[in-house]
């Protein structure tokens, strides 16, 4: 095997305590530890890994990385002052990185995201590695975007001066959406050199979001929908998702399907979804609102006829995958999102996977649910949504497959 035996060293800011780290980081390292890698994994741990709690998750999670064939470190996370909490969390880090360069031999450096490649930075300056910086997103744009940061200012300018160097030394790029490349791959740092590039979007394990007969029947019962034509949002509210957005394509929905039902599942605000539907006069027997545990997530998705995501329209979102398309998908929901995220539009103009709304007004809604309305009533269209999922989507067949075959380049060239 061409990875058999080769020495990573995984960098993630996200801590592996955390939905995301288990769901978007420990898939794919134990799928290069299959295939011969010996991983080494450092993250930043929130504070509950160090109460007595977390101590204990954290001593079982090493245990069953270990057996993975993940050796799992972790750093403390400092969230404030934002500036200075950063820059301590980079120098620990860089400290960190460089003793387990030099101890365990590694021979490729893979950080996910700026904060881990800005500490890799100089790790080439003290051993002969190579270096993959997994971009999560336009971290500088994204703060500027929702209006955080100012552009031009000083946090702005300091992280494009370092994103330039990371672009400049890096020997391969991973982006989340083909759309970005074109227009990253012209900035200063990238423009006039040859690295690797791989496209790899947030995957999902497809063993865990499928559709289930029983599982619809069973929520659909719960919650008294009947034959229902339900609609699902399964997420954040606010921030980049343009909830009073959704709450006006549903208010659309309800107009023309007086016994419509949307399922909101969040964490968020309840109050903030029940005032949302209130002032659009939608009545409660209209819409659900629940917070779930995550494994019940997918027995949700199984209840709805179609997912619904609309998100900020920006640059920063050029490079997004959002994660809710796939587990949308996999669950055999048609997708209605509003174009221009990511990759999104390919997915109803290449894969015909649902609707796509171009214009955030009642005329685009209304031409979103004529296609809508026909995929719910096609028989096959569950089993189409989940062919997609499986063909753009998939974990393992995808995003482990396309993370192996970077590795090969990067360690063989």
């Amino acid at each position: 095997m061409a990875l058999e035996g080769r020495r990573s060293l995984f960098i993630s800011y996200n801590g592996m305590l955390e939905p995301l780290g288990q769901t978007q980081v420990i898939p794919y390292l134990r799928e290069l530890a299959k295939r011969g890698v010996d991983v080494t994994l450092l993250s930043f741990e929130k504070p509950h890994a160090y109460s007595d709690a977390g101590r204990e998750e954290c001593r079982l999670r090493q245990l069953q990385l270990s057996a993975d064939g993940i050796d799992w470190h972790w750093l403390p996370y400092h969230q404030s002052p934002s500036l200075p909490a950063t820059a301590y969390d980079v120098f620990a880090g860089r400290r960190y990185a460089k003793q387990l360069v030099e101890q365990k031999k590694i021979e490729l450096v893979h950080s996910r995201g700026h904060i881990p490649a800005t500490i890799a930075l100089p790790l080439k300056k003290h051993a002969p590695v190579k270096t993959i910086f997994d971009l999560r997103g336009l971290m500088a744009e994204e703060y500027v975007d929702a209006e955080h940061w100012r552009k031009g200012g000083l946090p702005y300018r300091l992280t494009k001066t370092v994103e330039r160097r990371i672009f400049a030394t890096t020997d391969a790029i991973v982006t989340l959406t083909e759309r970005i490349w074109p227009i990253i791959s012209k900035w200063e740092g990238l423009r006039d050199r040859s690295v690797h590039h791989s496209v790899i979007p947030c995957c999902v394990d497809l063993s865990t979001f499928k559709f289930s007969h029983e599982d619809r029947k069973r929520r659909r019962d719960a919650l008294g929908l009947g034959d229902r034509f339900t609609l699902i949002y399964s997420g954040s509210l606010d921030g980049w998702y343009l909830t009073e957005k959704m709450a006006d394509f549903f208010a659309t929905f309800v107009r023309r399907h007086s016994q419509g039902h949307l399922l909101w599942l969040t964490t968020g605000s309840h109050d903030r979804v029940k005032s949302l539907m209130s002032k659009r006069n939608i009545p409660e027997s209209n819409f659900s609102v629940l917070a779930v545990s995550a494994p019940e997530v997918t027995s949700y998705l199984s209840a709805a006829d179609s997912g619904i995501a609309f998100i900020k329209p920006c640059i920063s979102k050029l490079a997004s995958s959002p994660t809710k398309n796939g587990e949308y998908l996999a669950c055999g929901l048609p997708l209605i999102l509003n174009a221009g995220i990511g990759d999104s539009d390919a997915l109803v103009d290449v894969w015909n996977a649902g609707a796509l709304v171009r214009e955030l007004d009642e005329t685009s809604y209304c031409d979103a649910l004529d296609k809508i309305e026909v995929l719910v009533q096609d028989p096959e269209t569950r089993t189409r949504m989940r062919e997609v999922a499986t063909r753009v989507f998939d974990l393992y067949s995808i995003g482990a497959e396309r993370y192996a075959a970077l590795y090969e380049k990067v360690l063989t060239n």
